[in-house]
């Protein structure tokens, strides 16, 4: 991970869904598993335990990422490197115990040491201090998590698609059963794998025939108003194909239908004389839509969230990740408000006033559950699925600027630095949390375990992504690297706009707040016509998805729901389960092909994984 996503930027294998490093730990366990069991001196892994193994290493390896760790050094470091747009203006509001202020051990953090050594008597103070507000901010999501997950398994029985892949790698005796015996799953392996290896050869050798990973079809509209389609993207996403056949047809159909919708609308407006670039706003939609869903969720869960507050136990009886107990669940409600409180207390002494410190943790929880619920439903293998940004920017396009900036000076640079809780993907890995909820409870493991080896995983993805991103760049100088610091084009405009606000005031901007209110009512308006019309169509977390990241689904989604309405209406639901094996083998195979095998030769051989560089996010 250090040399593919930090040293050479060949792919970012701790972005996809389920991460690539997790799987091949999982991959790597199932030989050696086999080789214990023969060889007899030594107890083979049960299968729980390498399920607990892959989790652990997804959830690590996530927190090392680009999208946590990586990007919070660029807010850490940015203020007191970079010089421009008046971006040192935030340093005296950033406290020291989050963020070293001696410019000469930044400066060589950018530029490479002397002697190539990190001075981690430096680092180490405010690394705990995040080790410790990550730990909090995680047990406090999936506590979360836990409430909801009751009403999500026992009432609505929802699918948990993701969960599939593991539990069909290590199923039956002897840690593979069936799953790799079948000749679809290696048909849709072997399909994957050639068409990344087709890829990978036209990256060694130019002349070579290539497929590629998109193709732009904007080009047939280059009349107005018609150019304001711009841009359109058919996107080759095997991952996303394979997987996203386990979605509902519905949900496919809402994605392309609804991206095609937003597409028409940005035509409309440019004739109708809107600037164009502007409509039609599907990040403030998708705030609006996330937000709307959160209150549903909220009220839909309402009986299970009573009976936990209540410390009822489980009417059903049956096993729910670990909450049958009511005295867990009221537990779980207990450590949702004493971390969300840690939290808040963590953000007003790092200088931010107490109400925008609330807002802003009612914003991000809220994004966070959507998320889980969406990996719960639809189980859609792409972590930056929500509207990013818009937990922060909904709220200066509420209110502008003026209102944060009185309530203390220290409050728009203290925001800057936590921008990644809005920009970053570390709220969303309660995806990970909802599925492993699940698979204790199918393989009826134990949830407290489970929870602490989850918990020591957020810690290990800390240290560990401490050290990793640390060694080298005081070895080489982040400026050196091929990437630099993730995050760090974000980072410099987040403190320049602190500044700037001072002298130049934002206003509160009607058409966004506009499409935020347009985006919660389309979504009300789908769940009342799911709720009293049997059959409908349209699902509100497709519309959801398709304003947070349609320009990258929407191909894979259209492809998905021809396929499998196909399938189902040619063959019934007994064909489409049988076709199931070729689509996780699809998927299966373009991890294993251009993520774990491509993703070692990049990450020794930089230059030429250039010529196709593979991301999953």
């Amino acid at each position: 991970m250090r040399q593919a996503e930090i040293l050479v930027l060949s792919t970012q294998i701790t972005e996809s869904v389920p991460a690539i490093p997790g799987l091949a730990a999982l991959i790597l366990l199932l030989p050696l598993n086999a080789l214990l069991r023969r060889w007899g001196r030594f107890r083979p892994l049960a299968r729980g335990e390498m399920i607990v193994i892959f989790l652990f290493v997804c959830v690590s390896s996530a927190v090392m990422g680009v999208g946590v760790t990586q990007f919070l050094f660029a807010l850490l470091t940015t203020p007191f490197y970079f010089k421009e747009d008046g971006i040192p203006n935030s340093r005296p509001y950033l406290p020291r115990w989050l963020a070293p202020h001696d410019p000469e051990v930044l400066r060589q953090l950018y530029e490479r040491a002397p002697d190539g050594q990190v001075p981690w008597r430096v680092w180490i103070p405010p690394g705990l201090v995040w080790l410790a507000f990550f730990l909090t901010l995680w047990i406090a999501l999936y506590c979360l998590m836990a409430l909801f997950y009751r009403a999500w398994a026992e009432d609505e029985r929802l699918a948990f698609p993701l969960v599939a892949l593991p539990l069909e790698l290590t199923g039956g005796d002897n840690g593979q059963g069936r799953f790799f015996r079948s000749p679809l799953m290696w048909a849709g392996f072997s399909a994957a794998a050639c068409y990344n290896l087709i890829n990978i050869a036209h990256a060694f050798n130019p002349a070579f025939f290539s497929f590629g990973k998109s193709f732009p079809i904007d080009e047939f509209f280059a009349a107005p108003p018609w150019d304001a389609i711009k841009p359109l993207v058919f996107h080759l996403r095997p991952e996303l194909i394979g997987l996203g056949y386990l979605v509902s047809t519905e949900i496919s159909l809402t994605v392309w239908v609804s991206y095609a919708v937003l597409k028409l609308s940005s035509v409309y407006a440019a004739g109708r004389g809107v600037t164009s670039g502007l409509m039609p706003y599907e990040k403030e939609q998708g705030i609006g839509a996330y937000l709307t869903l959160a209150v549903l969720l909220l009220w839909l869960s309402r009986r299970h969230l009573r009976n936990a507050w209540r410390g009822k136990a489980n009417p059903s009886g049956e096993p729910s990740g670990g909450l049958e107990d009511g005295k867990v669940a009221r537990r779980m409600i207990g450590g949702l408000l004493a971390g969300f409180a840690a939290l808040w207390a963590f953000l007003v002494l790092a200088g931010m006033a107490g109400w925008v410190a609330l807002l802003y943790l009612a914003l991000v929880f809220a994004v966070a559950l959507v998320y889980g619920r969406l990996r719960a439903e639809t189980g859609v293998p792409l972590i930056w699925l929500f509207p990013f940004y818009m937990q922060k920017n909904a709220l200066l396009y509420l209110f502008g600027s003026q209102p944060f900036l009185a309530s203390g000076k220290a409050t728009l640079p203290v925001w800057a630095l936590f921008t990644f809780l809005a920009r970053g993907y570390f709220p969303a890995l309660t995806g990970y949390q909802v599925e492993a909820m699940e698979i204790t409870r199918r393989l009826r493991l134990s949830a407290p375990r489970v929870a602490l080896a989850l918990v020591l995983a957020v810690g290990v993805g800390v240290a560990v992504g401490w050290f990793n991103h640390l060694t080298p760049y005081y070895q080489y100088g982040a400026q050196q690297l091929r990437g630099g610091i993730w995050g760090s084009w974000i980072a410099g405009p987040e403190y320049a706009a602190a500044a700037k606000y001072t002298v130049t005031p934002q206003r509160p901007d009607p058409p966004r707040i506009g499409a935020m209110f347009a985006g919660g009512c389309i979504v009300f308006l789908l769940w009342l016509c799911r709720l009293r019309f049997a059959g409908f169509a349209f699902h509100p977390l497709g519309y959801a998805m398709t304003c947070s990241y349609g320009s990258l689904i929407w191909s894979s989604f259209f492809i998905v729901w021809l396929l499998k309405s196909l399938a189902l209406r040619w063959g019934g639901r007994q064909f489409y389960r049988a076709s199931v094996p070729f689509f996780l083998g699809l998927a299966l195979g373009h991890f294993a092909t251009a993520g774990i095998f491509w993703g070692l030769i990049g990450a020794w051989s930089g230059d030429a994984v250039q010529g196709y560089p593979v991301f999953f996010g």
